[in-house]
């Protein structure tokens, strides 16, 4: 069973540093840089300068690299919240979220999705449950990870193992894009959420198919294609346990399309279906 560190544990442990991670106390951090300040509140004109200035060097590229690409299900464990966010000492974007399930046995360096974002934890700390991530200036373009700010919820799910139960559907945590919900409808207990999304994505989107929004593995329902929609349903369990129906009409989701659908088109665009003619 994973256990988090504790103050008895650590008091027995010499303090030392190796291959970059420094113990101190109960705090876990990758790098000399171990006391990081955040801008107590999101400013967008601090985001927009940070998202044109030159990429600086930040204790990103000191983070241990796993042998294998992370994967996720889609089954979210917990909402956390987010604490700080804003534009580091080092030059990097950095997010503090409050959590607990998903600090259980928590390394740095390891994997996990936020609103289906994967990010690497910089830094955490489990006596008071929070954990760190580092977000590059092409996640903020590319995510609705732009749009958080403190208190603000979001989806939590770790990287699955290889004993890990397969709930959903593979989930690599690559945000293909962002859709905007265009309308939110009860139905008894359940809830019809329709999202728009680009054309570029809605050509993978297809009925009865797979689709993670904001992290969250979904069936899709209807695919209008007149008006570059599709929809979803969201039974009472899954509206109490992830973030999609806390927000309104007109925020972002994140959306990762079944890479089934990428793969697919991929091999016919390499005259993969003549190859096979041929043989």
């Amino acid at each position: 069973m994973a256990m988090s560190l504790s103050l008895t544990t650590l008091s027995k442990t010499p303090k030392t540093s190796l291959s970059g991670i420094h113990v101190v106390n109960n705090i876990q951090t990758i790098s000399s840089q171990t006391h990081l300040k955040f801008n107590p509140i999101f400013k967008p004109s601090n985001l927009t300068l940070f998202l044109t200035s030159p990429k600086p060097k930040t204790h990103l590229a000191n983070l241990p690299r796993n042998t294998i690409g992370c994967l996720f299900t889609g089954i979210v464990e917990e909402m956390g919240q987010i604490k700080q966010l804003g534009i580091a000492d080092h030059g990097g974007f950095d997010m503090r979220i409050g959590a607990k399930t998903v600090l259980e046995g928590v390394n740095l360096g390891d994997s996990i999705a936020v609103n289906g974002t994967c990010l690497t934890v910089t830094q955490f700390d489990t006596q008071i449950s929070e954990f760190t991530v580092g977000l590059s200036p092409e996640t903020l373009r590319k995510t609705s990870l732009v749009e958080l700010s403190p208190g603000s919820l979001v989806n939590l799910e770790r990287a699955v193992r290889p004993t890990t139960r397969m709930g959903g559907h593979f989930v690599q945590g690559h945000v293909d894009g962002t859709g905007v919900i265009v309308s939110k409808e009860a139905e008894e207990d359940s809830l019809w959420i329709k999202v728009k999304a680009s054309k570029e994505l809605l050509k993978y989107v297809v009925p009865k198919g797979f689709i993670a929004v904001d992290g969250t593995s979904l069936t899709v329902v209807d695919v209008f294609d007149e008006e570059n929609c599709f929809n979803f349903m969201l039974v009472a369990y899954t509206q109490q346990n992830v973030v999609i129906p806390l927000k309104d009409v007109g925020q972002k989701v994140n959306l990762e399309v079944d890479i089934l659908g990428k793969y697919v088109e991929r091999l016919l665009s390499c005259g993969f279906l003549d190859s096979i003619k041929r043989s």
